[in-house]
């Protein structure tokens, strides 16, 4: 394996500048796909066997950097699993982005140092540019990387680009704090258009997923003043763009978004059925089921801020509101479950909480049902937030994981459930639990506990 790597690297500077004749463009995973994955499952084999057989033939243009070469590093350096046909035919779609992006980095504005001089001459609200450059949306069940892939691809591009990552939920939270700035303004969205445009061109967007109906109203207008200040996006998310915000309120206002994300965007599926954080070492962690799990809980938690005394806290969170911490001390915040999803709390709120702590415990998460659905949805947009910021979780609960959400179930699943009492049906809520069950177990992995750490080293 390292001998291939190696000839890899030393190949390329030669393949890339082509002195004979004329070149042909390498395409790593149509190469991949096309000589059977089960023969030979590692990109770097697969380079090193097509620039054998293209050697006669003449030069081969071989890609110097992207996402498929940095996935082959990672493999080779045990740092990913091997053989993920479902993964790499994803990441042909994201290198030809990336490509793509690399070709038209000048038209497309991209690079921050050279738009900052165009700027000078010309503003952007004057000059709308529509990028040839299609963006791109997986999705696919959860745990499949699509984040892990998407940040693979996005720390490959140069820093000097307009980019930004940012997870859904809190890009809408800037969106809303940018429209209550320009309240009285004629056309806010347009503002907001160029402002985020002037910013990033590339928008990359982590859990695509419009559950609230004041987002779904303001997207497609949105999004149709940042593709035309040529924005270009890649978004994951676990359901189909035809499936996003099924059954919500006034959904035909919505529908429009949905024919401008298909334009603007190359749509693909990950088609595995592996769930990678389940994968983790699980139950290593600070979940705790049973009739004196409250009472461990509450040790633990004090466990943790050692000679700190806990005490109640305030932390501000958007547009000058501010979010009670019944305890809190040595960056750990401790909550009963109805303070923190029985309130009207959401996203902002929970974001503003990690951004003073890194560890949160929660007593008595409960069985998810009809009568506390909208605590599940809370709950649910809890963990998204504590997973994207890497916190620590230690919670009560009446059930494992799994348990918690046995009673809430899509539609199309409400006909085998018909031993249980009391289920709840709900498409949205139905598609998130798996993410949400997903997230619980690896957050109390071994694996994740020590990144964790590894963030906070000087936390117990």
């Amino acid at each position: 394996m390292r001998k291939i790597i190696w000839a890899a690297r030393h190949l390329r500077p030669a393949l890339w500048k082509g002195n004979i004749g004329s070149t042909k463009r390498f395409d790593f995973c149509s190469v991949y796909i096309n000589q059977r994955v089960c023969e030979c499952k590692h990109p770097l084999y697969v380079v090193s066997r097509a620039l054998s057989a293209n050697a006669a033939t003449g030069v081969v243009e071989l890609s110097r950097d992207g996402p498929l070469m940095e996935y082959g590093r990672r493999i080779a350096a045990g740092e990913l699993l091997d053989g993920d046909a479902s993964q790499l035919d994803t990441l042909g779609e994201l290198q030809r982005l990336y490509d793509d992006l690399v070709a038209n980095a000048g038209a497309s504005r991209l690079d921050a140092y050279a738009a900052s001089q165009r700027s000078a001459r010309r503003s952007w609200w004057y000059s709308p540019r529509f990028t040839p450059v299609r963006g791109l949306y997986l999705y696919g069940g959860v745990g499949t990387g699509k984040t892990m892939l998407m940040d693979l691809f996005y720390h490959q591009l140069p820093r000097s680009w307009r980019k930004r990552r940012i997870h859904f939920h809190d890009f809408m939270l800037n969106v809303h704090a940018r429209l209550q700035k320009h309240r009285g303004v004629a056309d806010p969205l347009e503002i907001v258009g160029g402002e985020i445009s002037n910013e990033s061109i590339l928008l990359c967007l982590d859990e695509f997923m419009v559950t609230d109906v004041a987002d779904a109203l303001i997207l497609n207008r949105l999004f149709t003043h940042l593709f035309n200040n040529g924005v270009v996006l890649v978004a994951t998310s676990n359901r189909a763009p035809d499936k996003l915000y099924e059954g919500g309120l006034q959904r035909d206002l919505f529908l429009p978004f949905i024919a401008t994300l298909k334009e603007r965007c190359v749509v693909h599926q990950i088609g595995s059925y592996l769930d990678y954080r389940k994968m983790t070492s699980a139950e290593e962690g600070f979940y705790f089921v049973g009739k004196h799990a409250s009472k461990v809980l509450e040790q633990k938690f004090r466990e943790l801020i050692g000679e700190n005394v806990a005490a109640p806290e305030e932390v501000e969170v958007v547009m000058g509101r501010k979010l009670q911490v019944p305890l809190g001390a040595n960056g750990c915040a401790y909550f009963p479950f109805d303070q923190l999803c029985d309130r009207p709390l959401g996203a902002a709120d929970y974001f503003g909480l990690f951004k003073k702590f890194h560890t949160l415990a929660v007593e008595g998460v409960p069985i998810f049902g009809p009568a506390n659905r909208t605590a599940a949805y809370r709950f649910v947009t809890l963990i998204d937030v504590m997973y994207e910021n890497r916190a620590r979780l230690l919670c009560s609960a009446e059930g494992s994981p799994m348990e918690l959400f046995e009673k809430v179930v899509t539609i199309s699943d409400a006909a085998t459930t018909r031993g249980l009492s009391d289920v709840c049906v709900d498409n949205d809520l139905g598609f998130a639990k798996d993410r949400t069950i997903s997230r619980l177990t690896e957050m109390n992995s071994r694996e994740y506990l020590e990144q964790h750490h590894h963030l906070h080293p000087n936390c117990n």
